[in-house]
């Protein structure tokens, strides 16, 4: 026994070098590129308007009229906002499909086709019903995550051991306690499959609600300083909304390891 905890630590070790070392090469990489970008942007003379230097678009922080704090805020409660709703929303109704086979049957289709309507179409009508801000954009950037995550939540409960549940009916358990020790677990690995495809999706579903029709948020500031030629702006904008869709699929992704182990993940 006392030689197997030398070996597992020195395995951790070797495991957490090598996590350490990828992320240093994945930002070495990042960084690179920037470097270059900026010594051929200006060494080519590319006017600012094409391709600005990234000095350049990092200079538009300092400039109070673009409000970076106040639009990037209103963006991230729409990603969020939107993204959350749709956990809950797909999780809840994937859920109740699962328990009624008749229910799966009636409704699951009507859904499937009601996903193949295209979201960009679908924004003016919520504009129109919900005139325009943060709320409709948040139902917008639902629509688009909602689906993905009630598809894959669906399969993982219906993936569970039907002995499984079987026995547990047998020994008296509710509903409750089948989906919570069994059904629950047993799904994490493709709800967490389908949340981070939404997580992807829900960038672009607050982006173009702010597109289609807003007075705040990143995208509306984009449309704006799109007319004046002002590119460093829209490309910190850009980089902005990026950085909060990066934000939120690290953070579904640091739930998943901590809740999954690495081999039942999905990749």
């Amino acid at each position: 026994m006392a030689d197997v905890v030398p070996v597992v630590n020195a395995q951790a070790m070797a495991e957490s070098l090598a996590r350490r070392q990828r992320w240093a090469t994945i930002i070495a990489v990042h960084v690179a590129a920037v470097v270059l970008w900026e010594v051929v942007v200006r060494a080519a003379k590319v006017p600012a308007f094409v391709l600005p230097p990234p000095s350049a678009i990092v200079a538009t922080l300092t400039k109070a009229n673009y409000a970076w704090t106040s639009n990037t805020l209103v963006t991230a409660a729409e990603i969020f906002g939107g993204y959350l709703l749709a956990v809950v929303v797909g999780v809840v109704s994937a859920l109740v499909l699962s328990w009624s086979k008749r229910l799966m049957l009636l409704v699951f289709p009507l859904l499937v086709t009601l996903n193949m309507i295209p979201k960009i179409a679908l924004g003016p009508l919520i504009i129109v019903w919900f005139s325009y801000g943060i709320g409709p954009n948040v139902l917008i950037t639902f629509s688009l995550c909602f689906f993905p995550i009630l598809l894959t939540a669906a399969r993982g409960l219906r993936e569970v051991d039907p002995d499984l549940l079987d026995l547990v009916r047998s020994l008296k358990g509710s509903r409750w306690q089948l989906f919570r020790f069994i059904q629950f677990p047993g799904a994490l690995p493709y709800l967490f499959s389908g949340m981070k495809v939404a997580a992807i999706l829900a960038v672009a579903g607050a982006v173009v609600g702010e597109f289609i029709a807003s007075s705040r948020g990143l995208g509306y500031l984009m449309i704006q300083v799109q007319s004046a030629l002002d590119t460093p702006a829209m490309f910190m904008a850009v980089i902005l909304i990026t950085a909060l869709g990066m934000a939120l699929y690290l953070l579904v992704l640091g739930v998943e390891h901590a809740c999954i182990t690495r081999d039942a993940r999905m990749q």
